[in-house]
């Protein structure tokens, strides 16, 4: 199988300060991502390439469609040939049992082990998972906003119930994670490059489509797969935005510059959450 092109990325002009520091110190910042990994991993060696083109979401706004599409059609192959990959436990790629690692979005982040959920027992399914976190951010939204707490009830059976409709699944694809079309540089022959692969990671694909659909939009339609599962999609879509209400709320609770970018995202994705009450 041809291994798809997930590459570190430094910007291209600080690709030149980060080769000569590297030449005297062995490692740069701007390469610290990279290198922490390769040492999560046992591996001798991490690979910068300075890929020059801008990134996808630019091209969408700014390019001809054709070309766009074409990008997008690249996007999809790169996915099929990621998903291929499996295994039979979810979790962080290069983190050893016991390690962690996280599905979510920003804070709302899910904790991830390691493990194999097949020989422990105590290590819950992937919607289990994905279900206990939606169920806490359920309830850290709905102490914030009067709209969620007077419909905690209904939401939180409505989660529950999606998850007893899901399938038992014994193995995991590989996956970005946070899939956007700033995570995706295009190559000076039109390929995709994907970049910010810090959260690579063995887990259910429909994790991946859900974002991809929110992040992409109309164009998510080239991206799209007939073989997921539309049980683990309800649920994962309900539970995503219920992690996008929350955590900007967590990040509000704080001393966050950009209050009112996230107050738009918390109001947005409650909107959204509640149009997925039945």
């Amino acid at each position: 199988m041809r291994v798809p092109r997930v590459w570190w990325w430094q910007e291209s002009d600080a690709v030149d300060t980060a080769v000569d520091t590297a030449v005297d110190t062995a490692v740069d910042m701007a390469v610290d991502t990279a290198v922490d990994t390769a040492v999560d991993t046992a591996v001798d060696t991490a690979v910068v390439e300075d890929v020059a083109g801008g990134t996808l979401e630019r091209l969408l706004a700014t390019a001809p469609a054709e070309e766009g599409r074409a990008v997008l059609r690249g996007l999809a192959g790169e996915l099929r040939r990621m998903g291929a990959a499996r295994a039979d436990r979810w979790g962080r790629v290069g983190v050893g049992v016991g390690g962690g690692g996280g599905v979510g979005v920003g804070e709302g982040a899910i904790s991830l082990v390691a493990l194999s959920a097949s020989s422990v027992p105590s290590v819950p399914s992937a919607e289990r998972l994905v279900l206990s976190r939606a169920l806490t951010d359920l309830t850290y939204a709905a102490g914030r906003d009067p709209r969620l707490r007077s419909v905690e009830e209904p939401l939180r059976d409505r989660l529950r119930h999606l998850a007893d409709r899901v399938a038992p699944r014994t193995d995991y694809a590989l996956i970005h994670g946070e899939l956007g079309p700033d995570h995706v540089l295009v190559d000076r022959t039109g390929a995709p490059v994907l970049i910010d692969i810090e959260g690579l990671m063995y887990f259910d694909p429909e994790w991946e489509h859900v974002f991809l659909r929110l992040r992409f939009g109309d164009d998510y339609a080239l991206l799209s797969r007939s073989d997921l599962d539309a049980d683990r999609m309800s649920l994962y879509a309900l539970a995503m935005r219920l992690s996008l209400v929350a955590g900007p709320l967590r990040l509000l609770d704080g001393d966050f510059p950009d209050r009112t970018a996230m107050r738009a995202i918390a109001e947005h994705n409650l909107r959204q959450a509640l149009a997925l009450l039945p």
